[in-house]
């Protein structure tokens, strides 16, 4: 890596505006005036203590409703919208990641994160106060907007601030705050659902919330210890592409889950295609549209979704894997729970707490990711290493029959939540590394984006096949109303009936592992696009994409000096 230069020339100066938290305004910027940061190992530590846990507490949101939903639909007296308390939050979170980034580059990382703090804590409350499932659901959209900004900006900020020597080990810690809060949330969960109220898994964010925010104040940096990156200004703010990005994902997963709402779902109706067909037209707009800007703005615009970061297949291999290997994380994540209290009659607590050898193995995934590419870079086989491992977990997972299986479900989630691990690591490595360091923050931003969504899917399918398994064994056994209600309000039922209850929910979880493995086999053959012949370090990686950058803000400078006299 480069040392910071100890001088500048005037023309330099007088073009140059440094903010506060780094940011340096210019037309053009000369190739000796990129700085890395240059902040001291323990301020740093302490930095990232309290950035990872805002990213902690948005992670864990996206899971930690899984194992009390049963106790939400019995306290509103609903049972066909509570999926979307879950999902309600993740398509906040996917529509608003990459736009987070983005408005970082223009208002700065710092000030960016204290407003993804705000909306964060604000709709945090907000939603422990709700007063029906409708509320909530409002409530939530917007605790995901905030949570996408606090998750981006965490991905953007660490691996630019961290010291060169500690680069390589920045995917595994974000990779281990990633993989532990998605499984610890439902653990969360089911504690402060069986000792307390439900409510509090909201409430609980603003003192743990208020201590990361402290620690992060206190530890940010000077403005001379920070690396410098071009500022943006609000007009370069890509509009449409932000809201693109937004609709397409949201109005795809929508068509699945409302299809999985209703008791008979018609696949040729316009409610399912409709929002499916608008949703996937919109992906191709957006994927024109930034084309179109990448080519004719002449970097006027900070792209929302710069399409040009998936001609680097590394990365693209890592971003479309987060995609595919999120889909088996999430379905285990949110119908493991519920499995285990309909199948197993336990109470919201023990559901948590039997995610608990996932979370020990995605824990162990995770640094062991970081260990691998220490020295050199093993990233293409720590991430293939993972898929085969998640697959396989679900796999084991969907011989997974009555109650008398759960010990052996507890050990195929080992398999899982180690391969989790593996793949969370090694994706965000990946980015680190193959990303310019101008479309930094969208790429890390991009990643976080595709995981959700995938896991959004996951949520979908689990709906739809817990649906259809209520149609084939319980339509017969029971009367509209009690279908109506079933699970989530008390329902009073007979011997027989609760048996068909159970075998419903439990071929519902047979039937998603078997999906999920075969999403997982996917996520295989993705993994194969990351192989790299040539081997180096994270060290020497970056040091390529600082040299690229260099020379592009030279053309810049250049170029702008040429075209000054003409102008004149």
């Amino acid at each position: 890596m480069l040392d910071p230069p100890e001088t500048s020339s005037q023309s330099a100066q007088e073009a140059e505006k440094t903010a506060a938290d780094g940011r340096v305004e210019s037309r053009g910027i000369a190739d000796d005036e990129f700085r890395y940061a240059t902040i001291p190992v323990k301020r740093f530590w302490f930095l990232t203590l309290g950035v990872t846990l805002g990213l902690f507490l948005a992670m864990a949101d996206t899971s930690i409703v899984a194992t009390s939903m049963y106790t939400i639909g019995v306290d509103f007296q609903s049972s066909d919208q509570i999926n979307w308390i879950a999902l309600a939050y993740t398509l906040a979170y996917i529509g608003c990641a990459v736009t987070f980034a983005r408005i970082s580059d223009i208002m700065g990382r710092r000030d960016a994160f204290l407003v993804a703090y705000v909306i964060f804590f604000g709709f945090s409350l907000a939603c422990g106060f709700a007063k029906n499932v409708n509320q909530m659901i409002v409530f939530r959209v917007f605790q995901g907007i905030g949570g996408s900004g606090l998750n981006s900006l965490a991905l953007i900020m660490l691996p630019e601030l961290a010291p060169p020597h500690l680069l390589q080990y920045i995917g595994a810690v974000i990779g281990l705050v990633i993989a532990m809060s998605g499984v610890l949330g439902p653990v969360l969960g089911g504690i402060l659902t069986h000792y307390a109220d439900w409510r509090w898994i909201f409430w609980i964010n603003a003192p743990i919330g208020l201590v990361s925010l402290v620690i992060f104040f206190l530890a940010w940096p000077k403005k001379e210890s920070l690396p410098t990156y071009e500022v943006r200004k609000w007009t370069s703010f890509d509009v449409l592409g932000s809201f693109l990005t937004l609709a397409a994902p949201t109005l795809v997963v929508f068509s699945f889950q409302h299809a999985g709402e209703k008791k008979t779902p018609n696949w040729g109706h316009a409610d399912f295609l409709a929002p499916l067909i608008v949703g996937i037209a919109l992906f191709f707009c957006l994927v024109f549209w930034e084309r179109y800007l990448g080519n004719r703005a002449n970097n006027r615009f900070a792209l929302a979704f710069p399409v040009e970061l998936f001609k680097n297949r590394h990365y693209a291999a890592g971003a479309f894997s987060s995609l595919v290997l999120g889909f088996p994380y999430f379905i285990i994540v949110f119908s493991f729970p519920l499995r285990t209290q309909i199948v197993s009659g336990k109470d919201a607590l023990i559901a948590g707490v039997m995610l608990l050898p996932m979370l020990g193995s995605t824990a162990v995934g995770t640094l062991a990711a970081g260990r691998l590419s220490s020295n050199t870079n093993r990233i293409f086989e720590t991430l293939f290493a993972g898929a085969c491992l998640l697959t396989l977990g679900c796999g084991l997972l969907s011989t997974v029959k009555g109650s008398g299986d759960d010990s052996k479900a507890l050990g195929f989630l080992v398999f899982a939540g180690l391969g989790f691990g593996f793949t969370a690591s090694a994706s965000s490595m990946l980015a680190n590394v193959e990303a310019p360091v101008r479309d930094f923050a969208p790429a890390q931003g991009i990643v976080s984006q595709l995981r959700i969504l995938g896991g959004s899917l996951g949520i979908s399918a689990s709906t739809l096949l817990l649906q259809n398994e209520i149609r084939e064994r319980l339509a017969g056994l029971l009367t509209a109303e009690q279908l109506q209600t079933l699970g989530h309000v008390g329902t009073p039922l007979t011997e027989i009936q609760q048996e068909a209850l159970e075998l419903a929910y439990s071929n519902m979880f047979r039937n998603g592992m078997l999906v999920a493995a075969g999403v997982g086999g996917l996520g295989i053959l993705t993994t194969l696009a990351a192989f790299r012949r040539e081997r180096k370090n994270f060290q020497e990686q970056r040091q390529e994409r600082v040299d690229e950058e260099r020379e592009r803000r030279t053309a810049e400078r250049l170029a702008s000096q040429q075209a000054a006299p003409t102008s004149a």
